[in-house]
């Protein structure tokens, strides 16, 4: 066939040029979304790996048996990682089954979702709606799941100064409407890892489900160096466990495994139905077709690395970690948020100093990126209970880290000595500056809240300086984004961000 529309190598050619605009993936530049072994051989295996099976379905393994081979082989790879494959026997309440999703979010969902399916299979006919309980460091993807699946997310106050939970905290919100509840090794936010074991007596005695949520760090802390407080299937109580291969299991996006104590608890996992003149639908994920090539991936890297390749991996990344840690703690009016677990951290203010000498983590990451860095930057947010979680930026560190390590170290003792001494952006003084810049100020908005129709919210992006221009982007400054985001109510900044990202990929012609 030679009537194609275009080039195909022209094709090509335009999408390299578009990845030119992307944040680096590779050399450790990105502390955040990326994970980058630093093994280009990995990088080309899961490509080649994904090329093999890029026609396969993974909707049946029955058909394409290769699928059933694949996950078969990364989920006992799990267990083995999680202590899932120890006990249990002929069991089925107790022996560890699993399944590969596409991420981390979806794990998550089917966890929930499971959970919920349990809770009302033990309680036919009840008209109660159940909760979630969890800290508020929980990864947002609880959020959606509580939204998608009708319960109620109930969430509880963590140490402001540390990020950490308090067991008890966890105990006094249960009850007998609690389909589950999560914890987080570690927390996204702060890198705290929640106390599992406390939690999961807790859980145990009153016969409540438990999920360990560790889809950012699980496949680094499962080999990490350090001795670590037990935290994985070995508690007894812990019911199910998620953590992403696509993150420290240096799979391309997206990949990840959720664990289930128990077969006929995950069979409330699955969706099934023969109600109409198809074929048959039984699904294990909230998707039916789907690739197999993440999977083939993941599998590949798997069989290469073996728990050898991944502890030296794991080793070369706590080793960043802690050099990067003791760098920043070494930077006067910075402070490393609590005692952060495994491959990351959360950066704040060191309020001891006096003003002149504090450092603003949002500047910090300002600066840092106009050398080239991308840290990411996280709003504080007031809790239930009245106190402040700090604003912070966040660092994820991974095995390519160590490379880079002195010159990142430079990058940032450099950005802290350029705003050292500079105050916090006023989200206060930002909204009023906006104000004054749009027409009918800005209490009508405030009062929509997340009512604006689509042309309101992109005016006021327009104001904000987030949609200007040709297809809009990123201003040089996040601080004072990030300052506004503190200050608007949540309703209208989650709006607002849902108009940013629907406009940035709606066609320009």
């Amino acid at each position: 066939m030679n009537d194609f529309r275009r080039d195909p190598a022209e094709v090509l050619a335009e999408l390299a040029a578009l990845r030119e605009g992307d944040a680096p993936t590779h050399g450790g530049r990105v502390l955040s979304y990326v994970y980058d072994s630093g093994l280009a051989e990995l990088d080309e295996l899961a490509a080649s790996a994904a090329r093999l099976v890029q026609p396969v379905n993974g909707l049946d393994p029955t058909t394409f048996t290769s699928v059933a081979a694949m996950e078969a082989g990364v989920v006992g790879f799990a267990r083995r990682v999680f202590h899932g494959d120890t006990g249990g026997g002929a069991d089925s309440a107790e022996v560890v089954v699993g399944t590969v999703t596409s991420g981390g979010t979806e794990s998550c969902l089917l966890a929930v979702k499971t959970a919920r399916d349990a809770w009302r299979s033990a309680r036919e006919g009840t008209p109660r709606v159940p909760r979630i309980v969890a800290p508020i460091t929980v990864h947002a993807a609880f959020h959606k799941a509580a939204e998608y699946f009708g319960l109620v997310l109930d969430l509880v106050p963590v140490d402001p100064a540390t990020g950490t939970l308090a067991a008890s905290a966890i105990e006094d919100r249960l009850g007998d409407d609690v389909a589950l509840v999560v914890v987080s090794a570690p927390s996204y936010p702060f890198a705290s890892l929640d106390p599992v074991a406390d939690v999961a007596a807790v859980c145990r005695a009153r016969g409540i489900a438990l999920h360990v949520d560790a889809c950012i760090g699980g496949f680094a802390l499962g080999f990490w160096p350090d001795g670590l407080p037990v935290w994985d299937f070995r508690v007894p109580g812990v019911t199910s466990l998620s953590a992403d291969l696509h993150k420290y299991g240096y799979a391309p996006k997206g990949v990840s495994v959720l664990l289930t104590r128990g077969r006929d608890r995950q069979r409330h996992q699955y969706f099934r139905t023969t109600g109409w003149p198809g074929y048959p639908v039984v699904n294990p994920t909230m998707t039916g077709s789907k690739p197999a090539g993440p999977l083939a991936a993941a599998w590949s890297i798997i069989e290469v690395l073996g728990e050898p390749g991944f502890a030296e991996l794991s080793a070369k990344t706590a080793r960043a970690t802690a050099a990067l840690r003791e760098v920043v703690e070494g930077i006067e009016g910075l402070r490393v948020v609590g005692v952060p677990t495994g491959p990351l951290f959360a950066v704040a203010t060191d309020e001891s100093v006096e003003p002149e000498r504090r450092v603003d983590p949002h500047h910090w990451a300002d600066a840092a990126r106009g050398a080239g860095w991308f840290l990411q930057l996280q709003p504080g947010l007031v809790q239930s209970d009245g106190t402040r979680l700090p604003h912070t930026t966040h660092l994820t560190i991974t095995p390519v880290t160590e490379a880079v390590v002195d010159e990142l170290s430079e990058a940032l003792v450099e950005a802290a000595d350029a705003v050292r001494g500079v105050p916090q952006v006023d989200g206060q003084l930002v909204l009023a500056g906006l104000a004054e810049a749009l027409p009918g100020g800005v209490e009508p908005l405030l009062a929509a809240g997340g009512g604006l129709d689509s042309e309101t919210a992109a005016g006021l992006l327009g104001a904000i300086g987030l949609l200007g221009g040709e297809g809009g982007g990123l201003p040089a400054q996040m601080a004072p984004v990030l300052a506004l985001v503190e200050a608007l109510p949540s309703q209208l900044t989650g709006r607002l961000l849902v108009e940013l990202l629907a406009r940035v990929v709606e066609p320009r012609s």
